[in-house]
This record gives C-alpha cells, structure tokens and sequence, in this order.
C-alpha cells in the first residue's frame, strides 16, 4: 500500500522518518550540555517540529532529553546556590622570574564571596513567600463627579498636590 508519492515504512504510509535509535544518547549528552528543541533539531537537520513528533512517538527519546536537561537545569541551581553562598577553590599563579629557567608555580585557594543578587534569586524562587517583592495597593474607586468636587474644595481651600 503506497500513497501519492510517498514511502511504506513498518506498515504506515508516509516519508521515512529520519530517527534513529541512536540519537538517544546523543539528544541526552546534547542536553547535558544546555542544547535546546531548537538546537537539537540543528544538530539532527531537522526542523523543531520534527523534534516534537520524535518526544512523542519514541518514549525513550522523550526520556533522555528530560534526564538530560534535569542534569543540566541541577548543574545550574547547584551553581547558582555556590554563588550565592561563595565558594573556594583551588588556583595556581605562575611566575616566570627573571634569569630563571623554569616558571615559577605557586598553588593557592581562590576564593569567590557570595552575591547578593544570586542569593536574592535564590530565595525569591525557594521561599518566595518571605522574600518575593509584593506590592500591595489600596484602590478607593470614585465617580468622576465626586472626583471633581474634591479637586474644587482643594482649590478653593488654597490646598494643591
């Protein structure tokens, strides 16, 4: 059963898909790395929507690239609370002394203090109950003519805002 210029593939009618098992592992470390549907689908020549069929119709696809940017979304939040936090590792500055013939290697602790804006982050996303920024305003509605009337009493009584 073929239709109208198109290909039978495992039974159904249509173009031969271009997936490939292996492309599961490749979408998951791809992922890891930060690639998004659109960045994917550059790396597999296809178009995002192609993307999106492939989540749907191969489970394990969907799969890796769920675990894939889990891990790299973890990645992130861990980075993100080192900041917030500071953090220290370690470094090694190297000295080239005059007349010597060998560089000079001095191991050290860097150390990064914490940030405010990272840590405000932070919190607004973790305990935004206690720190997302709220504004509350208090709205008296009033009719136009009650509106005016209080403007001429203001101007009549010498008061302007």
């Amino acid at each position: 059963m073929q239709a109208r210029g198109s290909a039978v593939v495992s039974g159904e009618v249509g173009r031969p898909t271009a997936y490939r098992d292996e492309f599961v592992e490749q979408a998951k470390k791809l992922c890891e790395l930060g690639a998004t549907d659109m960045e994917l689908a550059d790396f597999f020549e296809v178009d995002v929507s192609t993307i999106y069929r492939w989540k749907i119709a191969h489970p394990e696809f969907c799969e890796a690239l769920i675990a894939g940017k889990d891990a790299c979304d973890d990645r992130v939040e861990r980075s993100l609370y080192n900041r917030a936090v500071g953090y220290s590792f370690p470094a090694v500055k190297i000295f080239m002394p005059a007349n010597a013939e060998a560089p000079v290697y001095a191991p050290y602790t860097e150390h990064v203090p914490p940030d405010t804006g990272a840590a405000m982050s932070w919190l607004k996303n973790r305990r935004g109950d206690k720190w997302r920024e709220k504004s509350e305003v208090d709205v008296t509605v009033t009719d136009r003519a009650t509106l005016i009337a209080e403007a001429r009493k203001r101007v009549a009584n010498g008061k302007q805002d």
